[in-house]
C-alpha cells in the first residue's frame, strides 16, 4: 500500500479530524451512548466514510446515497464533504463537472442551511449521487504513483551511472528533439536559438487534433498576413493545420523548417 493510500486508511487516528458536531445526538438510533467515532445507526465513522468512497469509485449509487446519509445525519457532515472533495481529484476522471456541484452543495450545506438539517442531508446525499453517477477513474492518483516511482528509479539509475531503464515520458527533453516546439522564445533555450514570434506562430501555437475554429483560424491567417516575417503560403497551411492525435509532436515540413531558418528573430 502507497503512502498516501496508507494515511488516508487511517485518517483521523490520531484524533484530529475525530470531531462529532455538538449538535448531533449524544444517543445512537437504539437509544444507547455513541461511542466518539460511532455514527446513529451504530456503525464505524472510518468504515462508513470508507464505504462512501468505493461506492462512488464503483458507482453503486445506493451504497454512496446512504453512506452520506448516514455520516451526515450523526454529526460527521463534515467528513462527507471532506471526502466528496477529495473523491472529485481521486477517484473521478479529469474534466468532471461534478467537483463545481459538489462546491456548490456543500456551500448550502454548510452556509446557507446547518450541515445535519434536513437541508443538510439533502445536499450530501445529492453530492454523494453526482459523485457515483460521473465517470469513475483512478486516473489522476495512478499517474502521480507512477511519475513518482519513475522519478526514483530515473534517480538511482542517473547516480549509478546507468542507464534508466524506465524514464519520464518526455525523456531527454531536449530543445532540439522531439519536443523542440516547446523551446520557442518563451524559453531561455529558445532565446539562446533565436526562435522569435515566427517559430512561436507556427511550432508553438499549433492545436489539435480538433484543429482551430474557422473563426480562429481567419484570425490567424490576417496575423501571419501582417506579420513582418512574410509568412509563405506552405508555411500558414502548417501554422493553421491541426497536429496529428497518433503524432502531436512531428517535425514540421522541410519546407517550412527552411523558411524559419531564415526567419528566425
Amino acid at each position: 500500500m502507497g503512502d498516501d493510500e496508507h494515511r488516508q486508511a487511517t485518517i483521523g487516528a490520531d484524533g484530529e479530524l475525530s470531531e462529532r458536531s455538538p449538535d448531533a445526538d449524544a444517543t445512537n438510533d437504539l437509544g444507547e451512548p455513541k461511542g466518539a467515532e460511532e455514527t446513529d445507526g451504530g456503525f464505524s465513522r472510518y468504515a462508513v466514510g470508507s464505504l462512501l468512497q468505493k461506492a462512488v469509485r464503483r458507482s453503486d449509487e445506493e451504497a454512496a446515497a446512504w453512506a452520506a446519509w448516514e455520516l451526515a445525519r450523526s454529526g460527521f457532515a463534515w467528513n462527507v464533504w471532506e471526502r466528496c472533495n477529495l473523491y472529485v481529484v481521486e477517484d473521478l476522471a479529469a474534466g468532471q463537472q461534478v467537483a463545481l456541484t459538489v462546491a456548490r452543495y456543500e456551500e448550502l450545506a454548510t452556509e446557507r442551511w446547518e450541515p445535519e438539517s434536513w437541508r443538510g442531508r439533502l445536499c450530501a446525499i445529492h453530492a454523494a449521487l453526482a459523485c457515483a453517477r460521473a465517470r469513475s477513474s483512478r486516473e489522476a492518483a495512478n499517474a502521480d504513483e507512477y511519475f513518482g516511482t519513475v522519478a526514483e528509479i530515473r534517480a538511482d539509475a542517473i547516480q549509478a551511472d546507468e542507464e534508466p531503464p524506465h524514464d519520464f515520458p518526455v525523456g531527454e527533453f531536449d530543445p532540439d528533439g522531439e519536443y523542440e516546439a516547446v523551446f520557442d522564445g518563451h524559453t531561455a533555450a529558445g532565446t539562446e536559438r533565436d526562435r522569435g514570434s515566427a517559430f512561436f506562430k507556427t511550432r508553438g501555437a499549433r492545436v489539435g487534433p480538433e484543429g482551430e475554429s474557422e473563426l480562429s483560424a481567419r484570425w490567424q491567417r490576417l496575423n501571419m498576413l501582417f506579420h513582418d516575417a512574410d509568412f509563405d503560403e506552405a508555411t500558414v497551411e502548417h501554422a493553421l493545420d491541426p497536429v496529428d492525435d497518433e503524432e502531436p509532436w512531428d517535425d514540421p515540413p522541410d519546407a517550412v523548417r527552411e523558411f524559419l531558418g531564415e526567419h528566425d528573430e
